[in-house]
């Protein structure tokens, strides 16, 4: 008979995880929510960089390290931003706690299926794993912009200095990133449509 494995029902938890904790919300979001708006906007931003910009970039594994970026939140709590990026002591520190908590869940899998596991918790060092890591990480900053233009349009002005701060991210990463570019261009201006403007009645 097989032994059981925690993985999944741990994982599972990721929606019991709110973001944000330290401001008022128009509408809570939980890291399930935000991954997976991570791992689509990941992957389109990898398709973006092999359509437009010649790039060979392995959208599904994008997604997947999407969807996994913040898997160590379900044992530590999501650790807001000001706190977590005080100062490098406090950084650092939490980059360690944050890979224990990944090594705590990567030893919960099967032995025989925990390899395929570690090439989306650690990747491997080639050029186009870590460009992808770079649209990955440019990914959750533009699900947290698309939160805070949520929040705004809802009449939550909470979230003002967040936009601003995370516009300013954003803005930098798309510097040297064309696929965020155009990413901001075409596809953020339609958030905060109602339904109705974005799928318009025949």
């Amino acid at each position: 008979m097989m032994e059981t494995s925690n993985f999944f029902a741990t994982v599972s938890r990721m929606k019991y995880i709110e973001r944000w904790a330290l401001m008022r919300n128009s509408r809570p979001e939980n890291l399930s929510e935000h991954s997976l708006e991570v791992a689509m906007i990941a992957h389109a931003l990898c398709v973006i960089g092999n359509v437009r910009y010649g790039k060979n970039l392995d959208g599904e594994k994008a997604a997947l390290t999407g969807l996994y970026h913040d898997a160590s939140e379900i044992i530590t709590g999501d650790m807001p931003t000001p706190v977590k990026y005080a100062n490098s002591g406090i950084r650092n520190a939490y980059k360690e706690v944050e890979s224990e908590a990944d090594m705590k869940l990567l030893a919960s899998l099967p032995d025989d299926l925990r390899p395929a596991f570690e090439e989306i918790f650690e990747p491997e060092d080639t050029e186009e794993d870590r460009y992808m890591r770079r649209l990955v990480k440019a990914a959750d900053k533009l699900s947290a912009l698309i939160k805070c233009i949520e929040e705004e349009n809802s009449g939550n002005r909470e979230f003002r200095t967040a936009y601003e701060t995370t516009r300013s991210s954003v803005d930098q990463l798309a510097a040297s990133l064309p696929e965020v570019q155009d990413f901001l261009e075409e596809f953020l201006p339609p958030y905060g449509k109602t339904l109705d403007e974005l799928i318009p009645r025949s």
